[in-house]
């Protein structure tokens, strides 16, 4: 190996631009919700090829304000995948909702697709597929499934009626950027959320955004204006409508929540939009650099673009239609299962690697593996294929900090650390 290199994990991406945009959001006297967030949300939404998007302070708020949009709570059932981070499962709690994890399928991070459809019961209000890595899980299928269980469905609030079926929400924190039979993660789910955290591809410090499909009999400005209510204290004219001369009076229709974005952030993300395109080009160079460097080691990898090929790969999509153009990867995170290995041996060689100067993740710990969801009743004993996912996986560093050199100083290590 060459001179050792500190290489941390997942640096975000900041250069003097956002620092600029920053600044001069600073000096305007205005930090919290206005002119830059709505202009962010306009950006955001013509991106994903929607028609609106609502700017947060995290994807979890996004998430649990699309559940509440639909009135989902206590007596109703939320299928969440078992092999994710706990915010994909969290918010089904706040908003009172009975949780069901599914396993994910053999050899997969997706959710089992015929489990889920199993899983679903008179009481099914929502889904929460999860788009882990980037890579876009199957919402054909998950639609399909539910355009099949239709007849199951009791519909309990004017939102979920509009819909008739089970809310289809996308859990794509990872996935900004992403695509699936030409389609953008944002265009296909019926609600997805994004994540804008410091350590995402696109970041704005803290963050995250909401969009939606269009949904016959709804108005998009209701829907905003809803959400709007939702997430600042229920204020029927949020601090820059406010400041219109003579409307200082507001109301509060409700005592909803607190999570909205300021314009400290948008302002960094407005600037990130502007380079993203040239961010995602650099990911899938690293990328594609991995996957070169790595074959003939006894490891599978996550594939991120479906035209990519080797020995050393493995498809989430189960329902992959083998076509060049079927899915991009955001390409969010590098994982890496170690065949024939446990999470002991995993475990050393993430202290391994550190030694040297690499650090790695582990995406994930099973959510029934948590003292949280232990309490709730979950045994991961339940979810052996999630299981055995975890159990030798380890997450490699892919960020658009990395130079060529690092790259090759970290498919360098690895493979002198997994002898």
């Amino acid at each position: 190996m060459n001179i050792k290199m500190n290489i941390p994990f997942s640096p975000p991406d900041i250069t003097e631009e956002e620092i600029n945009a920053v600044s001069e959001v600073l000096r305007s006297g205005w930090l919290t919700t206005g002119p830059k967030t709505k202009s962010l949300e306009n950006e955001i939404a013509i991106y994903c090829h929607t028609s609106k998007a609502v700017c947060l302070n995290s994807a979890t708020a996004c998430a649990e304000m699309a559940l509440r949009l639909f009135d989902i709570g206590e007596g109703d059932e939320v299928i969440v995948p078992a092999y994710t981070y706990t915010a994909s499962a969290s918010v089904v709690c706040h908003v009172g909702a009975k949780l069901v994890l599914v396993d994910t399928a053999p050899g997969s991070y997706h959710i089992d697709y015929d489990a889920l459809e199993i899983a679903i019961t008179e009481k099914t209000k929502a889904i929460i597929p999860v788009d882990i890595a980037g890579v876009m899980a199957d919402y054909n299928r998950i639609l399909e499934i539910v355009e099949s269980k239709k007849h199951l469905f009791k519909a309990s609030s004017k939102m979920q009626a509009a819909l008739g079926r089970i809310l289809v929400l996308s859990d794509s924190a990872h996935g900004f950027g992403a695509s699936r039979l030409k389609k953008m993660s944002g265009e296909v789910a019926d609600f997805t959320s994004f994540s804008f955290h410091a350590v995402k591809n696109f970041t704005t410090g803290e963050g995250g955004a909401l969009v939606w499909k269009d949904i016959v009999g709804v108005d998009n400005e209701e829907i905003y204006k809803k959400l709007m209510l939702l997430t600042l204290h229920g204020q029927s004219k949020d601090a820059l409508a406010k400041t219109q001369l003579g409307s200082w009076e507001y109301d509060i229709v409700a005592p909803y929540y607190k999570c909205n974005m300021t314009d400290i952030m948008a302002a960094i993300g407005l600037v990130q939009m502007k380079r993203y395109e040239g961010l995602l080009k650099r990911r899938k160079v690293i990328i594609e650099a991995y996957t070169r460097g790595l074959e003939g080691e006894n490891i599978e990898v996550i594939q991120h673009f479906s035209n990519l090929t080797g020995t050393s790969t493995i498809l989430c999509n189960s329902g992959d239609n083998g076509t060049n153009d079927c899915f991009i990867s955001s390409g969010h995170l590098y994982l890496v299962r170690l065949i024939g290995k446990d999470s002991t041996y995993r475990n050393g060689l993430i202290t391994k690697m550190a030694e040297n100067g690499v650090a790695t993740n582990v995406h994930y710990k099973p959510l029934p593996m948590h003292t949280a969801y232990k309490n709730l009743g979950f045994d991961i004993n339940d979810y052996p294929n999630a299981y055995a996912m975890f159990e030798n996986e380890i997450t490699l560093p892919l960020n658009t900090c990395l130079t060529d050199e690092q790259v090759q100083y970290i498919i360098d290590v690895f493979k002198e650390c997994n002898r």
